[in-house]
């Protein structure tokens, strides 16, 4: 089911900052005619492969996160730059965080990471027919990662012990969950 646009009546808006990836707003509404106030993240979108190799295996990233305070197990995942396609930023992402290409690509859907202070949308592929680069591009300067390769039961064996695993791969694996063979 597509979500129908359904904007508010916007009262005020007062922005707060603005940076380079994101902006953050107050934005006093009208909501079902009662006022109500919103702070708005405001976030280009994003894209999230889930690599699975010839074997079976997941490909994920354990990834240090600052306002986690520590490391987290992740798909592969990147913001959009201005004018890119979820395709160009999931392809350029996938081999800088896990030094893999993939040469089958299928969209298996979108979803809005954090709706109630946030427009963000990510987009999620399952990428198949993975190559190991013999030179992967540098990872972002701001990147403390490792790769780790899991199977299907055993990430979902983590998700149900409640690992550290962050709320986008979780969502992503449901999606890709039908495509995936869970005997591994």
């Amino acid at each position: 089911m597509t979500l129908a646009p359904e904007p508010s009546q916007l009262l005020q808006q007062k922005l707060l900052y603005r940076g380079s990836k994101f902006s953050f707003e107050v934005m006093p509404c009208a909501y079902q005619m009662a006022p109500r106030g919103l702070a708005m993240y405001s976030s280009p979108r994003g894209a999230l492969a889930v690599p699975v190799t010839d074997e079976g295996k997941l490909v994920l990233v354990r990834q240090y996160r600052f306002a986690a305070q520590g490391r987290l197990l992740e798909f592969p995942a990147g913001t959009l730059e201005p004018q890119e396609s979820p395709e160009v930023t999931i392809e350029r992402e996938i081999a800088e965080e896990t030094g893999y290409r993939a040469h089958r690509w299928q969209k298996l859907g979108q979803f809005f990471l954090a709706p109630g202070y946030s427009d963000e949308i990510i987009y999620v592929f399952l990428a198949q027919g993975l190559e190991l680069l013999e030179t992967p591009p540098a990872q972002d300067a701001d990147e403390d990662m490792e790769t780790v390769l899991m199977t299907p039961a055993a990430l979902e064996q983590a998700i149900l012990n409640g690992d550290s695993i962050d709320a986008k791969s979780i969502c992503a694996f449901f999606m890709a969950r039908p495509f995936l063979n869970h005997s591994s």
